[in-house]
């Protein structure tokens, strides 16, 4: 299943999967036209021959000239996709060009194109003169109809293209799949009860004296997904412990260890098959069971933003802004454990996302390269000032604190302009304040 949801996710993002579809169409289209028009169904246009009548001639001048003229549309949307993926790839990062790829209205356009210039070919070979004349008035009258679509897709590329190489969208985009993948892997809203991986499980503790079997990577990659569900099933069905050495968009490399299992013997090959199969690895991340490589696209935008070739400070601030927006969403969910269990019996010690460490990929390189960036560094503290209105779990509030720390130090150290310290410490002050109010209303609403 794993493998089929890969093929399917790269055949998505490929330029020639959804193209190859609409041409396909328009064959079979073009085909029962002609088809129609042989058993007479053409009969009704005669009643309107100034509107529909027409000539061999001229429907064979009318579609080559449409045919010729959809190849050269064609070749004009190929130079505008590859000039706004090359402006993408340069402006922002090159982890975004896939998004591009994925676009169903690029897609769609390189389609239609291809489609109409197909449907004009088959229609035009059919045309006959002499003794049997024969010209399919329907499905050159449907031609006609498909010249208009074609001129309203171009319109429609143009403004989508225009568009869709603005920060602002390419930065939205990317924060809604992120979002979207937030509410796919962490449906549960959170409670204020202690994550089962704060308390103490004598178990873990015997869990390094225990002996280890590591379980080779079939191929080398960045880890897309798992299935937890398998790797469940076959720790029960072997009565033994698995231990995931790495993490949903980690990279792993061929013959290294992929997983642990602790057994007294090594594994057989059709274990070590069976685990690998639970696992999906590619060439890229993607965002779909990943949402840390969401925040890495957007902190990426940050830094080319920020950066002194660059140095546009209003990107880098709508990236901190839906950071932020993430954060907040991340902030009300409840993380999965990172221990399954089969009744009492552990089964799986895996490695999992967490809100600590979500944040800190969100926001600690930017803020090193934001060191005098005051508008930045103000906008950080608004974000964090947000996500923390929004989270009273003692661990968030501690993950929280630890990054205005961090501001304050680096304020303290690299902001000179007295005006602008004064500021950000008043800023400072205030962040802190709320995040304290929230530690105070966790304690109360324990103490309740």
């Amino acid at each position: 299943m794993n493998k089929l949801i890969q093929f399917w996710g790269n055949l998505r993002s490929s330029f020639w999967f959804f193209p190859f579809l609409i041409v396909l169409s328009s064959v079979i289209y073009a085909v029962v036209l002609i088809q129609v028009d042989y058993a007479g169904g053409d009969q009704w246009l005669a009643k309107w021959p100034r509107v529909f009548g027409v000539t061999a001639d001229g429907a064979r001048d009318m579609l080559s000239t449409l045919a010729a003229s959809m190849m050269s549309v064609m070749g004009i949307t190929f130079s505008m996709t590859l000039l706004a993926l090359a402006l993408a790839s340069s402006q922002y990062t090159s982890r975004i060009l896939r998004n591009f790829m994925r676009s169903r209205v690029t897609q769609v356009t390189l389609g239609t194109f291809a489609g109409i210039f197909v449907y004009c070919l088959i229609v035009m070979h059919t045309i006959r003169t002499g003794d049997a004349p024969f010209v399919p008035s329907l499905a050159v009258f449907f031609a006609f109809l498909l010249s208009f679509c074609g001129i309203a897709v171009l319109i429609f590329f143009i403004h989508h293209i225009a568009s869709s190489i603005q920060a602002s969208n390419i930065i939205a985009l990317v924060a809604h799949d992120t979002n979207a993948s937030i509410d796919r892997l962490l449906p549960e809203k959170q409670d204020h009860e202690p994550d089962e991986d704060e308390g103490k499980n004598p178990m873990i503790d015997s869990l390094d004296v225990r002996t280890w079997y590591p379980v080779p990577a079939a191929v080398s990659g960045y880890i897309q997904s798992v299935n937890s569900d398998a790797l469940l099933h076959l720790a029960e069905d072997i009565r033994t412990i698995v231990r995931t050495e790495h993490g949903i968009g980690a990279f792993v490399v061929q013959d290294t260890a992929l997983v642990s299992l602790a057994l007294t013997y090594p594994p057989d090959q059709s274990t070590v098959d069976a685990l690998n199969a639970a696992y999906s690895i590619s060439r890229h991340r993607s965002v779909k069971q990943d949402p840390a490589f969401g925040i890495r696209q957007i902190v990426d935008m940050a830094l080319k933003a920020l950066s002194p070739g660059v140095n546009d400070t209003s990107t880098a601030v709508i990236c901190v802004d839906y950071l932020t927006s993430i954060m907040a969403r991340l902030a009300g969910r409840k993380f999965p454990s990172s221990r399954r269990y089969e009744g009492e019996t552990l089964r799986i010690v895996a490695i999992v996302p967490s809100f600590e460490g979500l944040l800190a990929e969100a926001f600690d390189q930017i803020r090193g390269c934001a060191e005098e960036n005051v508008a930045v560094l103000l906008r950080m503290l608004g974000a964090l000032n947000t996500i923390g209105s929004l989270t009273i779990r003692p661990s968030h509030i501690r993950a929280l604190d630890e990054q205005l720390q961090y501001i304050e130090e680096l304020v303290g150290r690299c902001i000179k302009a007295s005006h602008d310290r004064a500021r950000l410490k008043k800023k400072l002050s205030e962040v802190s304040k709320a995040l304290k109010a929230q530690s105070a209303l966790y304690a109360r609403e324990q103490k309740a």
